[in-house]
């Protein structure tokens, strides 16, 4: 027999078995993703309530100086208009969400997630006509979800093998905007090389194993979405400065 005490003692000083991103290998809920599925469905049903929610939260690019968060905040609205929209966007983060996450782990995914979203409006910024492009609302989470899907793809090379489907339903999404009026291509644009950049960054500092060299290997993942996000934030920066000076961040 063991006391209460000794198991417990016991089983903090065995190891834990992870994956090459540091997560603990073993199945579980994936919480970020059912949190971000129910975030982007509460605010949708705000949004049919009130069209004040779209109002506040969408990204406007002549707005991005001065009101910052909605860079990150459009990731969580959508169309009232278009129940397809956010039906769409919705299906992708529940078919590849619990994926990432459990290989990932939980931060790291939900970092991954918003700095997609964030990588999305970036794209508006950088490759979007200032007038009018940067004057119409852009809502919806299809640059983080570009994002995650090219995310999928960098991590499916490392293992050797991508899915034809999900390259053809890439191809077919990023075709689509050239046929569909009202697509925010420049966002699925921004939001895929972000997703893209983070998988890079991911698998190069990825390792297996509890050797030190491999734990200081994996500690780098942080300081490098750290970088990601400096460089988009710098980035978009310095087009609204070259666009529109002091006055697109309220100096003037």
């Amino acid at each position: 027999m063991q006391c209460v005490d000794c198991v417990r003692e016991g089983s903090r000083t065995q190891p834990v078995a992870r994956t090459r991103f540091g997560a603990p290998a073993q199945s579980g809920r994936p919480v970020v993703t059912w949190t971000l599925l129910g975030l982007c469905v509460l605010v949708y049903v705000g949004q049919l309530a009130n069209p004040l929610v779209t109002r506040e939260l969408a990204f406007v690019g002549v707005w991005a100086g001065v009101e910052p968060w909605r860079m990150l905040t459009t990731a969580f609205v959508h169309s009232p208009q278009s129940l397809l929209h956010i039906l769409f966007n919705m299906y992708i983060l529940f078919a590849f969400g619990p994926v990432l996450e459990q290989a990932l782990g939980r931060a790291k995914f939900a970092a991954t997630y918003l700095l997609c979203a964030v990588g999305g409006s970036a794209g508006v910024l950088l490759l979007a006509s200032p007038d009018p492009g940067w004057r119409v609302p852009v809502v919806g989470a299809s640059g983080a979800i570009f994002g995650l899907l090219f995310l999928f793809v960098v991590l499916a090379l490392r293992q050797g093998t991508v899915p034809t489907s999900l390259l053809v339903m890439i191809g077919i999404n990023l075709a689509l905007p050239f046929f569909v009026g009202g697509i925010a291509w420049q966002a699925h644009v921004g939001g895929a090389i972000t997703g893209a950049a983070v998988g890079g960054l991911l698998v190069l500092t990825s390792a297996t194993g509890r050797s030190p060299e491999a734990v200081r290997r994996r500690a780098l993942a942080w300081p490098a979405l750290a970088g990601v996000l400096v460089l988009i934030l710098l980035l978009s920066g310095l087009r609204l400065w070259q666009v529109m000076g002091p006055a697109a961040f309220g100096w003037a």
